[in-house]
């Protein structure tokens, strides 16, 4: 079924990179320009032995996984308080429900103001945009326990705690890796994002900014198409690793067997 999957997928990427090659070559290219896919791919094969983006890379890819990792130490706790004390929940509620709309890119310019170190600015757009979907993912995890097991350990004589570390969590947690996954995703968009809105010295942003004013439309594109296998990359290994530690979870929510 994997191998299958797989070879569809490919089959359609294939099929996509040869339409646009000739969309563009043939109608496209006589009115804008635009690179081709090839063009694209040609530059993006170069990429890696550029010190340039490799050092840009690994900036954004640190500034990355830092702030997915503080917002993972913010969210995972308080999504678990707040989970478990159902009066503070409804209070803190429509304060989550307020922030949680606003554009996480739009709070990039307040950063830049309120924020004076370049990479704890950017650090922090990056928790902020990653506590969301952890700590909504959280709660529902918490909200999901079943109630009858719960309730069977206090029968037996458990406390809280022990019903929290015995049954809560290990519930709840799958939901966490799912938030986490989630968040992944967004903590990188915001990491390029800033790096796009506020510059700096290094960065895959920064060096789409510095393609742009040497009008090396291939450029932007191929550093655009690494910021997306990064994404892609990220998603895969933390779906790989959620599938093996909550196997049984997959299992029984019907997820496919790898």
């Amino acid at each position: 079924m994997t191998r299958a999957r797989l070879t569809r997928g490919a089959i359609g990427v294939a099929g996509f990179l040869i339409v646009g090659e000739l969309v563009i070559r043939l109608w496209v290219g006589r009115t804008f320009d635009f690179p081709a896919p090839s063009a694209i791919l040609y530059e993006a094969a170069l990429l890696p032995v550029d010190p340039e983006f490799l050092e840009g890379s690994l900036v954004t890819m640190g500034n990355w996984g830092l702030g997915l990792l503080v917002a993972v130490g913010i969210a995972v706790p308080l999504g678990v308080l707040l989970g478990s004390l159902p009066t503070a929940e409804q209070a803190v509620r429509p304060l989550l429900e307020f922030l949680r709309p606003i554009p996480s890119v739009a709070i990039i310019p307040l950063a830049i103001l309120l924020i004076p170190d370049d990479a704890m600015m950017k650090v922090s757009v990056i928790v902020y945009a990653s506590l969301w979907p952890i700590l909504i993912n959280t709660l529902y995890g918490m909200h999901d326990v079943d109630p009858v097991a719960k309730e069977s350990m206090r029968t037996f004589g458990f406390g809280s705690l022990a019903v929290l570390g015995r049954v809560s969590l290990p519930s709840a947690a799958p939901f966490m890796a799912t938030g986490v996954r989630i968040a992944a995703g967004i903590a990188l968009v915001l990491a390029v994002s800033a790096e796009l809105v506020a510059g700096g010295v290094n960065g895959l942003g920064v060096y789409a900014v510095k393609a742009s004013s040497g009008n090396r439309m291939d450029l932007i594109m191929a550093a655009t198409l690494w910021a997306g296998l990064f994404g892609v990359g990220a998603n895969l290994v933390l779906q790989a690793a959620e599938r093996r530690l909550f196997r049984w979870h997959w299992l029984r929510t019907g997820g496919v067997r790898t």
